[in-house]
């Protein structure tokens, strides 16, 4: 099984041989007979989101409810295995491939179930990569409309599309879709890679192309850890969740970093989520779910909030003393950011002797003398996934490489705190979304041909395809790996016995 050859791949590059392992099935708690890795996809909703952009459900080309699931068996071992280190009495550790893919497709998830009447809109039609004059694939990423106006004003696009492309572009991330303006691609298709690369640069604007192949040009740890000053270990483990008396605080934003902590969070450590002055802007993006952004709630539920300006030396230092009393500190700044602010691994380490210190970044360890934007679909691009994924060479949409990246730097975190626990020895961790792309197998098993069933796809073997989150959240066979409340989100997916 590909989830089980994934964990052990992690937990070997860890240098871990743990006493307890991580039983994984197709199902779990969903009460359907899902036999392999199209029908979790087919069930669990990956087929809708990923085929939105394409207008239909798809299958993704890589085996990713089973990578997931591989790296949630590696967590649920360490995890484990570190609550046995302070005192537990874990024997049995489980998680199933159908509550991995509902863990990846968590955002969307709530954002069907919220109870406000926002409608969320995404639409099929062209899409990225682009191509140029010589046919070549390639990817853009602007976070910021003034980068997008500009790249495009110099390839003399007209106005008014480019206006209207980037609602649909920025917000990609979100929606799982992205059909931009035809005259844009036909816009593009006038220059060659080599003037594009010059305009992009000269406006801000990261241009990357597509590799062909599917295999990672640079092969990289998932992890990579370096020891740091000092020592200490964790208080004795008492009750309650294997990671109950580990604290955490993380700033971080968007999907990559926030997910490390969700998972940190859910095996049972008191997560506190450092925010500037007035909160993170994403609580407030449509649609609300008790209050706040059902997205942004879909991974920071749980966390305790501190409101610090870290532009000033008060506010810097007021991290330096929240972080003497943490085991963890967790980021996902730009390069450079850390050190810039006095907030290294190093400086930290002396405040606090023993510290994790975990960077989720979008490139390391590739030495790029001037990296590209850190993120999702460039990833995808450069790693040969978006090769694996689609035999047209487009990045999903489904940001496979955020999940995955969250995931990878948790896993990093959780054997870092078993080896302190076992040596007092704190760490460096690095992972990265590139580092993750490479924990997913390029290979692909299964299929993904539909039938119709009463005007609804379903698989061969008769598995339901999910055309709606809303329906999938209602069906009672899917209740026990799901928590109701003002939206939808899935419950934690180990069983620790």
């Amino acid at each position: 099984m590909i989830a089980e050859r994934v964990a052990a791949g992690l937990l070997r590059e860890l240098g871990e041989a743990p006493a307890v392992w991580c039983d994984v099935d197709w199902s779990g708690p969903v009460e359907m007979l899902l036999r392999d890795e199209s029908a979790v996809q087919a069930a669990c909703g990956i087929m809708h989101v990923h085929g939105r952009a394409s207008g239909g459900p798809r299958r993704l080309g890589v085996d990713y409810a089973s990578a997931v699931a591989g790296v949630l068996a590696a967590q649920g071992v360490l995890a484990a295995e570190l609550a046995r280190a302070r005192g537990a009495r874990i024997e049995s550790v489980r998680t199933s491939v159908a509550q991995a893919a509902l863990l990846s497709v968590a955002q969307h998830l709530a954002v069907a179930t919220t109870d406000d009447d926002w409608a969320e809109r995404w639409e099929s039609g062209p899409r990225p990569p682009f191509r140029s004059r010589e046919g070549l694939r390639f990817e853009v990423e602007s976070l910021d409309p003034e980068g997008w106006q500009r790249f495009w004003d110099d390839l003399g696009a007209d106005a008014a599309d480019v206006a209207a492309g980037w609602w649909p572009f920025q917000q990609r991330f979100a929606t799982a879709s992205c059909a931009l303006p035809a005259s844009l691609f036909a816009c593009a298709r006038r220059f060659p890679l080599r003037d594009l690369l010059r305009v992009g640069e000269k406006a801000g604007v990261s241009v990357l192309p597509v590799r062909d192949e599917p295999e990672q040009p640079n092969i990289v740890p998932a992890c990579t850890f370096r020891d740091l000053p000092g020592t200490a270990r964790a208080r004795p483990w008492t009750c309650g969740e294997p990671l109950e008396g580990i604290v955490v605080v993380e700033s971080t934003r968007r999907i990559q970093g926030p997910m490390a902590g969700h998972v940190l969070r859910m095996l049972g450590a008191e997560v506190i989520r450092v925010e500037p002055p007035g909160g993170d802007p994403m609580r407030g993006v449509p649609p609300i779910s008790g209050g706040f952004s059902a997205r942004f709630r879909a991974l920071n539920d749980g966390k305790r909030t501190i409101e610090i300006d870290l532009k000033s030396p008060s506010g810097r230092e007021a991290l330096r003393e929240l972080v003497a009393g943490a085991d963890v500190f967790a980021h996902n700044w730009a390069p450079g950011r850390a050190e810039r602010g006095g907030l290294d691994a190093d400086v930290l380490a002396r405040v606090r002797p023993g510290l994790v210190f975990a960077w989720a970044s979008g490139w390391s360890p590739l030495p790029w003398p001037d990296p590209p934007l850190g993120t999702d679909f460039l990833v995808q691009a450069h790693s040969g996934l978006a090769a694996a994924v689609d035999p047209q060479g487009a990045p999903s949409l489904m940001t496979l490489t955020d999940v995955m990246g969250g995931l990878v730097c948790a896993a990093g975190v959780l054997g870092a705190l078993l080896r302190r626990e076992r040596t007092g020895l704190g760490a460096r961790v690095d992972s990265s979304l590139y580092s993750a792309a490479g924990v997913i197998p390029r290979s692909s098993t299964g299929q993904s041909r539909f039938v119709l069933r009463d005007d609804r796809p379903v698989l061969p073997d008769g598995t339901p395809v999910c055309t709606d989150l809303r329906e999938l959240a209602a069906d009672p066979r899917f209740k026990r790996a799901l928590h109701h409340t003002t939206h939808v989100s899935p419950q934690p997916p180990w069983e620790f016995a």
